[in-house]
């Protein structure tokens, strides 16, 4: 029994209305209780126990309490609670695997695009080595062109993006024409220069990561086909340039010959170009079905360029060069004129070129020497006989340099200028014959001044 220590107080009860001479009792001053701790009681037996040592054993029994719940409360539901901690295990572990598919799955299909945009890249690649190929080919066809000097791809160095070509086109030299001057051929314009990514075939899987960091692979196949095409586009213009020059020169040269008065049909075959000597072989006719653009351009230039060569040669015949180098100063025309010696009316059949003693005479075009010596009023003489009807005479001279019968080339020294035979003074007589009829040699010296470089 719990019971909280108290003193108990007694006191006397009297009666109010007694008025006796008893003395009333003295009353006793009551206690306040003690609440400095709580008994225990049990059985008679009294516990004093403090506040703190109560509530501890209150405490104390409370969380046994507690844990006694909690205890009963697991095992009560530990096969739900175990079930359940299983369940989210493997639902997380299938949630793993299902990722880990996933990604596997991603990286599979990058795998199998790589592999399809490297075999892309690698069919590109080799469509551009073939085509770069073609162009080469394209390239040597032309170098065969001794008017069309060409370049050829280089490769690119180490580390080089974009490797360089070597121009199409050199330019034209800048040499000035000059009548006493072997064939001289006029060359095409000059193109500016095309660039090519690369001479030989990349290779894939090595320079793929390279070709990436510069600006990806499309880019790079882009760059590589804009230069091809550049490199096409500047073959192309040398064809044209090629072709338009040969059309023009012919036209040229066929026109100087028609004022001349000379009918190609019946000048005699020139003799072939030391390039046509000594070919041969089967004939096979040639198929023109599937023969490109390039082919059969390639094939006119040359038709044409033949044709040139041809004028060229005959033109070469044809005495319409200077008789000596630098500026020519007449002194006496073709035609009627007063005689230096007597003064009467007399024919002048050539012309008189002012000179020195000693400078050298040379021919106007290829021939054979017909006359070397004296001549009369011609003095020391020199004929060359150039073929179709065509003759030229050097009078006059100090000095024969050459003999009868001997070949002459264009430019070619026949002898030195002097003052021999019916003359006044060093000058060089030069004569034009056709046909054995003196005609004016300005005729043909305009001619040969028009035809500029084309000689």
């Amino acid at each position: 029994m719990l019971q909280r220590a108290a003193v108990r107080s007694h006191t006397s009860h009297g009666h109010p209305g007694h008025d006796g001479l008893r003395a009333q009792p003295k009353l006793a001053k009551p206690q306040a209780p003690d609440k400095s701790g709580w008994t225990l009681g049990h059985a008679g037996r009294q516990v004093r126990v403090g506040p703190v040592a109560f509530w501890t054993i209150v405490g104390s029994l409370v969380l046994m309490a507690g844990w006694s719940a909690m205890t009963a409360t697991y095992f009560a539901f530990r096969d739900d609670v175990l079930t359940r901690l299983l369940a989210r295990q493997a639902q997380m572990q299938f949630a793993y695997e299902d990722r880990i598919a996933d990604l596997r799955g991603q990286v599979d299909r990058l795998a199998g695009r790589q592999l399809l945009d490297q075999e892309q890249f690698e069919t590109k690649l080799e469509q551009i080595a073939r085509r770069q190929a073609l162009l080469e080919s394209r390239s040597s066809a032309l170098s065969g062109l001794p008017d069309a000097p060409t370049g050829s791809i280089k490769p690119a160095p180490r580390g080089a993006a974009a490797p360089i070509v070597t121009p199409m086109i050199a330019p034209p030299a800048a040499a000035k024409p000059s009548p006493i001057n072997d064939t001289v051929i006029l060359l095409p314009p000059p193109e500016r220069e095309a660039r090519l990514e690369s001479r030989t075939p990349l290779n894939a899987g090595v320079r793929l990561a390279a070709l990436q960091t510069q600006g990806g692979i499309e880019g790079t196949l882009a760059r590589l086909q804009l230069s091809l095409d550049r490199f096409e586009s500047g073959q192309v213009k040398t064809l044209n340039a090629l072709e338009e020059t040969y059309d023009a020169k012919a036209r040229r040269m066929r026109g100087v010959l028609a004022d001349l008065g000379l009918d190609l049909s019946k000048i005699g075959a020139a003799p072939p170009a030391p390039s046509a000597r000594g070919t041969g072989g089967p004939f096979i006719p040639a198929s023109v079905t599937g023969v490109s653009t390039f082919d059969r351009q390639l094939y006119r230039i040359r038709l044409a360029r033949g044709h040139v060569d041809r004028l060229t040669r005959t033109l070469a015949t044809v005495p319409i060069r200077k008789p000596m180098t630098g500026e020519l100063e007449s002194t006496s025309g073709f035609g009627m004129r007063a005689d230096p010696f007597i003064r009467a009316p007399a024919m002048h059949t050539g012309l008189d070129f002012r000179a020195e003693t000693g400078e050298p005479a040379r021919a106007t075009a290829t021939g054979t020497v017909t006359m070397a010596g004296w001549n009369g009023g011609y003095g020391k003489m020199v004929e060359v006989d150039h073929g179709n009807g065509f003759a030229t005479r050097y009078a006059h001279l100090s000095q024969i340099d050459v003999e009868v019968g001997q070949p002459i080339r264009i430019g070619q020294v026949v002898g030195k200028v002097g003052s021999t035979g019916r003359s006044t003074g060093p000058h060089l007589h030069y004569e034009t014959r056709v046909d054995g009829d003196a005609v004016d040699p300005q005729k043909f010296l305009r001619a040969g001044v028009r035809l500029g470089g084309a000689l």
